[in-house]
Formats: structure tokens, C-alpha cells, sequence
């Protein structure tokens, strides 16, 4: 099944956290298919003091579902250093987020699908119509409607991830 993971970082190397989180993903059987440019973020939410973040998605091919696939997203987190728990929005060494799987709508008390946060996003919204323009919601409404609700969040494009669609490097 196609997905979309968010992936952030606004801690260290952060571009090396990204491309660690890729690499990580596929040697958990997460294929990915293909990588956004990077983009660069002033933090958002609650705590705004606090370096910017680098961000970027993958499309990904996967058999796993949405509790399954969160649970690889928050074991590659933890191996590269993120503690659970903390404030909303602080700064992290690294962010997996699962944004759209499929088709499908899904809520859980640790997973909503699609993300909440996916058409309120600049930073997620860019990158997720650099990989599939045409890309919709479940319900239809393509993703590319809600880019000029969020014009107005600085987001600055600053060069390729460089993660090859399904290597392991």
C-alpha cells in the first residue's frame, strides 16, 4: 500500500537524522519510493524559541497497517535518540510521522489518518505535492486546495534528501 511519511529534525545533524530515518525505515521493511527536496522551517506550535527544523516526506510502499507502521515509526525515532514523552512541538533530534496510508481514514488513541495536521501544514503540504501533485484525501479533495490557506508560513526549499527509493545505502 502507498503511504506518505513527515519526517523533522531540528537537533544536531539534522539533515544525517533525515537520511538515518530513511535508511532506518528500509532495514525495517519500509520501502521507500521516492523523496522530497528538504525544507527549512521556523518551529511552530506552542514552543517557538527553538533552532529550525529541516523537514521532507517519502512515499512508501508498505504491507503494514496504520498501528503497525506507527510502531516502526516510533522505533526508528527512538534508535536515533528521540525520548518519548516531553512537551508538544520541542525540539527533537528526529520526527517520524505518518501522514496518509492509502486510502484510508483511521483514528486510534495514537493515530489519526490523515494526519490532523496535514492540510495546516505548509512544511507538509509542499513536499507531499513535489511527490504526487495530484494527491487527495480519502474523501477526494486533492491536497493542492489547501496550499493558499497556508501561504502565509515561511517555508524555505533547500536542497534534495538524496535518499535513493528503496536502498538501504
Amino acid at each position: 500500500m502507498r503511504g506518505y511519511l513527515g519526517l523533522g529534525s531540528n537537533q544536531g545533524d539534522r539533515l544525517a537524522a533525515l537520511r538515518s530515518a530513511c535508511r532506518e525505515l528500509a532495514a525495517r521493511g519500509v520501502e521507500i519510493v521516492a523523496s522530497s527536496s528538504l525544507y527549512e522551517t521556523a518551529p511552530q506550535g506552542e514552543i517557538l524559541d527553538q533552532p529550525d527544523f529541516l523537514n521532507a516526506c517519502v512515499a512508501i510502499e508498505t504491507e503494514s497497517g496504520p498501528e503497525q507502521l506507527l510502531d516502526v515509526c516510533k522505533d526508528v525515532e527512538r534508535s536515533l535518540g528521540r525520548v518519548p514523552g516531553g512537551p508538544r512541538h520541542s525540539p527533537r533530534p528526529i520526527d517520524v510521522d505518518v501522514l496518509l496510508l492509502g486510502d484510508m481514514v483511521f483514528m486510534s488513541e495514537r493515530l489519526t489518518l490523515p494526519h490532523a495536521e496535514v492540510t495546516a501544514r505548509r512544511f507538509v503540504l509542499e513536499p507531499l505535492l513535489e511527490l504526487d501533485p495530484g494527491l487527495a484525501l480519502p474523501n477526494g479533495v486533492p491536497l493542492s486546495d489547501f496550499v493558499e490557506a497556508v501561504a502565509d508560513q515561511p517555508v524555505r526549499r533547500v536542497g534534495p534528501l538524496e535518499v535513493h527509493p528503496s536502498s538501504r545505502e
